[in-house]
């Protein structure tokens, strides 16, 4: 049964995704418990692998009995098992949450909830996937369902997903373009004989330049600086009911996908082509961080506030895991994994107030945290993890980054940490600012959250607290399972 866990966590939401339209043909009301009961599943197979890999080690999957190069093979280890359990913590809350915030005509749409399963189980087989073709197949998987999704309540939704479409394409052709090269040069595309045979090549231009394109495929899918645009425009119109599991999921388990290849392949130290990679890696994520930090603060409308927010963070993350150490690797994914959180925090809370009062911009929110006490705690607590204050998961993940660059002597990387969380203070300066000012709304006016939206929002905020009060064994995990050769 625990061998076959990896398999179950993709088949559980891909077969109730392709079987949606069967089962719901004359009761379409029955898809969001569908939907949730199917996530709530995932969420204690999820449970179930990570005490597995804890106490078992990593597992090797293959498919049908046919064992790598020849077989598909994937990965059930540490890192897999901490992301997945993440992915469906975040899922199942951002999927409460948008049963109520739903874009009207959406929730009695058989499709929706279809698209929704079938990326789920697409970010689960990228995260286990062990050869870079299956990667591809499964990055493929959740990306035609994360356009539709942004495009599905229509509008100038529709043109962004289109947008986003054609650069998330061109991504792909650039990382199918990528695998073409390391095949031809090392004759096989799986991760541990690449990472036995690509050592003896590291001259070659062939690999150079796939492992070039690879990333560049990759940093679209990710939104790493410069190739965001995509992000700003698609989270903002995106139906609010589903930016945040978008927001926590796609972006982070693209850069999971590259950690996978940089891990595997690339040793501290190791130079492609004479060029340190590690070292051009963690320039991209400083650049990122104070580009994504800067263009946050000057923003006005929230949702793009919140998603350039995300964008600096991918920075953060990219230097933590690119600065050649464990403890900035450990600290990277751990900020990950906060993140995650963090991203369906601050958009859950921007479609509350979307949905609630049509508050968009800054300007719109005013007064709303003197009536709302549940949005403004959920925002005091997601505020006070993002800027990176103790006890939050947010602190830790940043410390051991910062801990990790001093190890390593690269200061300009500690500037970049710094700098970043004063940026991020700034923003959320800004949103508090207005928040609790005079209120424009009638007194009598209610701006009380309902129900289950007070379940979500108070779900995620204690999710965010948790992770900082089990920082240290967290930690200690990813630390272990790095040293080990787990990861």
């Amino acid at each position: 049964m625990s061998s076959n866990l990896p398999v179950l966590l993709f088949l559980v939401p891909f077969v109730m995704g392709v079987s949606m339209p069967l089962l719901t043909a004359k009761r379409r009301s029955w898809c969001p418990n569908l939907m949730l009961g199917t996530v709530g599943v995932m969420l204690l197979l999820s449970i179930t692998n990570l005490r597995v890999v804890l106490a078992e080690g990593p597992i090797d999957y293959a498919f049908g009995g046919w064992a790598a190069p020849i077989g598909i093979a994937w990965l059930n280890d540490s890192i897999a098992a901490i992301v997945i359990l993440t992915i469906n913590v975040v899922s199942l809350i951002s999927l409460i949450y948008g049963r109520v915030v739903v874009t009207t005509g959406l929730e009695k749409s058989v499709p929706y909830y279809t698209l929704i399963l079938i990326m789920v189980s697409g970010l689960v087989g990228i995260i286990f996937a062990a050869d870079l073709f299956n990667l591809f197949v499964f990055l493929e998987v959740a990306a035609l369902a994360g356009y539709a999704l942004v495009g599905a309540a229509g509008g100038k939704g529709l043109v962004y997903a289109f947008r986003y479409l054609l650069l998330g394409s061109f991504g792909a052709s650039l990382y199918l373009l990528g695998l073409g090269h390391l095949y031809v040069a090392t004759g096989t595309l799986n991760m541990a004989d690449l990472a036995i045979r690509l050592p003896e090549l590291l001259t070659s231009t062939a690999v150079a330049s796939g492992l070039i394109y690879i990333f560049l495929g990759l940093s679209i899918k990710m939104a790493l600086i410069p190739l965001h645009s995509w992000l700003p425009d698609a989270y903002e119109n995106a139906p609010s009911s589903v930016t945040p599991l978008l927001a926590s999921t796609v972006t982070k388990v693209a850069l999971v996908a590259w950690v996978r290849i940089e891990y595997s392949l690339i040793t501290p130290g190791v130079e492609v082509s004479h060029v340190p990679v590690l070292v051009l890696l963690e320039e991209l994520g400083v650049l990122a961080a104070l580009i994504g930090g800067s263009l946050a603060l000057i923003q006005t409308d929230l949702k793009r506030m919140f998603a350039y927010g995300g964008i600096s963070h991918i920075g953060l993350i990219l230097i933590g895991v690119s600065l050649g150490n464990v403890t900035g690797f450990a600290g990277g994914m751990f900020y990950l994994i906060n993140d995650a959180v963090m991203q369906a925090a601050l958009f859950m809370i921007a479609g509350t107030v979307l949905h609630y009062h049509g508050a968009k911009t800054l300007e719109d929110l005013r007064g709303v945290g003197r009536q709302s006490p549940w949005l403004t705690g959920a925002l005091i607590v997601v505020a006070v993890a993002m800027v990176g204050l103790p006890p939050t998961g947010g602190f830790f993940g940043k410390w051991n980054i910062i801990l990790g660059a001093l190890e390593a002597q690269h200061y300009l990387a500690v500037f970049a940490v710094v700098a970043s969380t004063l940026l991020t203070l700034g923003y959320f300066l800004k949103i508090f600012s207005c928040w609790f000012h005079q209120p424009q709304f009638a007194e009598s006016e209610s701006l009380e959250v309902s129900g289950a939206l007070r379940i979500s929002l108070g779900a995620i905020s204690v999710s965010i607290i948790a992770l900082g009060l089990m920082s240290d064994s967290i930690f200690q995990f990813l630390l272990e399972s790095v040293t080990s050769g787990g990861a």
